[in-house]
């Protein structure tokens, strides 16, 4: 049995997996993208209850007052593919009225004053970020921070959250978006200073701050990010492989090759330095995977960096809610909120969950955008002491673009409003690409559909063709970057009464590590 030894290693997906089980009830129906319109049997229905469940209705959110500061910022492993998947339909449920509890307010203690002893100047404190449509009203948005931590108890330290993850929920336009925040990243904590974003909560909770730890998070959160965020949900170590194994393990579309050391022998017995390793990789492709290896996969940062492994966490997000909804896990969503809580610190009240239901199962997969940041285009590095290293805002505005996107719905994203039909058939010798090209897409805003084999499969390379009749297109040229489409292999033939506005096949030479900070295995 392979095993990921650190322990505190699984932190991250704790987080992920139980909290968005709690909070994130929106991702369900979507998590599976591509997948779950390609499940070799139906997926399980979920019928609406006799009485139905009430819809996303809008409140109004409470008027939050800002802090201000007054200093300037400073600048190969073997796996089994998963096999060709088929579409059932989502449920709908009839809309009720439905009725929320207030949003938390956040509290600013009367003594609130950022220390000026720093050797790091105080950053003056970003503006609340707010959303709005296209007349200029603010969107109804609930906002849930994911937290893992480290799970050391050192009196003299504070605890670190190495997993930060804000989902976002627009109950107007029925979509989610998620933002994953750098652990290193150097903001202003109040009461102490500059500091790792990962020491906010632990901070809050050894001093006794106002509303606690979290009282301390959120403040740090709407300080430097101008993000209000209304709940929140925390768990460490225990109940991973309970979460992942309950579901009968994740589907993962693994788009760029993941090389690492994992525990091979002795990883549970309790003797440090008696375990054995072996070096593993995981190829493109699709990939079952049970809770030790979604774990290690999650972990991983041999050949990536702590900022691809947001994405990696953000995908188990997606393919736990996919394995959820395929056990029907939602319908047993009191019993799972009784069940959850007693190891997950969470506080969000089932009662705000509930009304969360009709969109989770409504979504779809393009309604559930991902955030991240990137190093050296949202952040950069650099050293307060010639020693720590920490990531800084990028100074023109990189990171406030970015919180931006975060709070923009899904549906102003301009590749899902041009609504392209895209076919991707796999014409590579190498099973499932179709299905990894088609999640990837997914990402970026696309619907597009995996189509399995082609009836060749010696293309040396990735054609698209082109059935629209126009010669420019942002669908068309963000399909050509994102699979790295040569030029002479874009072939338009216009095709009026066409069913889809693109086809591509795969060929041997496909590569779907766009955009990514990576280094390739060994």
């Amino acid at each position: 049995m392979y095993r990921w030894h650190c322990s505190v290693t699984r932190v991250f997906t704790l987080a992920i997996s139980l909290t968005l089980l709690l909070v994130a009830l929106p991702i369900l129906a979507a998590a599976n993208g591509v997948f779950a319109a390609q499940q070799s049997t139906p997926l399980p229905t979920n019928t609406p209850r006799a009485t139905a469940i009430p819809t996303n209705t809008p409140r109004a959110l409470p008027t939050q007052v800002i802090p201000t500061a007054t200093e300037t910022p400073i600048p190969t492993a073997t796996f089994t593919a998963a096999p060709t998947l088929t579409p059932s339909e989502t449920p709908t449920l009839t809309p009720t009225e439905a009725v929320f509890l207030p949003t938390p307010t956040l509290y600013y203690p009367p003594d609130f004053e950022p220390r000026q002893d720093q050797p790091t100047a105080i950053p003056t404190a970003m503006p609340r970020l707010r959303s709005v449509d296209e007349n200029g009203n603010p969107y109804e948005i609930l906002n849930v921070l994911l937290l893992g931590n480290d799970g050391i108890v050192d009196p003299g330290q504070p605890f670190h959250t190495d997993t930060m993850i804000v989902v976002s929920i627009n109950r107007n336009t029925n979509t989610v978006s998620m933002v994953s925040l750098p652990r290193d990243l150097f903001v202003f904590i109040p009461n102490w200073g500059m500091a790792r974003l990962n020491l906010a909560w632990g901070y809050g909770e050894s001093i006794g701050w106002t509303d606690g730890a979290w009282g301390m998070m959120r403040q740090t959160l709407l300080y430097n990010f101008g993000l209000e965020t209304h709940y929140y949900a925390m768990v460490d170590f225990d109940g991973f492989e309970t979460i992942i194994d309950r579901v009968g393990g994740v589907t993962i579309a693994v788009d760029c090759p993941i090389q690492d050391e994992m525990c091979q022998t002795n990883c549970d017995d309790g003797v440090a330095g008696n375990e054995t390793y072996a070096l593993q990789t995981i190829p493109v492709g699709v990939h079952q995977m049970d809770s030790e290896l979604a774990l290690w996969y999650a972990r991983s940062r041999k050949n990536t960096i702590d900022f691809d492994r947001g994405r990696r966490q953000q995908q188990i997000l997606r393919a736990i809610w996919a394995q959820s909804k395929t056990q029907g896990l939602i319908t047993q969503l009191p019993q799972l909120y009784s069940e959850m809580t007693s190891v997950v610190q969470t506080n969000m009240p089932l009662e705000e969950i509930i009304p969360l239901i009709p969109l989770a199962l409504n979504i779809q997969p393009n309604d559930i955008e991902n955030h991240f940041f990137r190093k050296n285009i949202e952040t950069i590095a650099w050293s307060p002491d010639g020693t720590t290293n920490v990531q800084l805002p990028e100074p023109n505005g990189g990171m406030l673009r970015l919180i931006e996107n975060f709070l923009a719905p899904p549906t102003q994203n301009r590749l899902r409003l041009e609504n392209a039909r895209i076919e991707i058939f796999n014409g590579s010798s190498t099973v499932g690409w179709d299905m990894v090209a088609a999640d990837r897409l997914v990402w970026e805003g696309f619907a597009p559909a995996a189509m399995g084999q082609f009836e060749q499969t010696d293309f040396a390379d990735t054609v698209i063709y082109d059935f629209t009749g126009t010669s420019k297109g942002s669908s068309l040229n963000e399909l050509i970057k994102l699979l790295n489409i040569k030029p002479e292999n874009i072939i338009a033939q216009p095709e009026p009464n066409r069913t889809a506005d693109f086809r591509i096949i795969l060929g041997a030479n496909y590569n779907s590590c766009v955009d990514r900070q990576w280094v390739a295995p060994e």
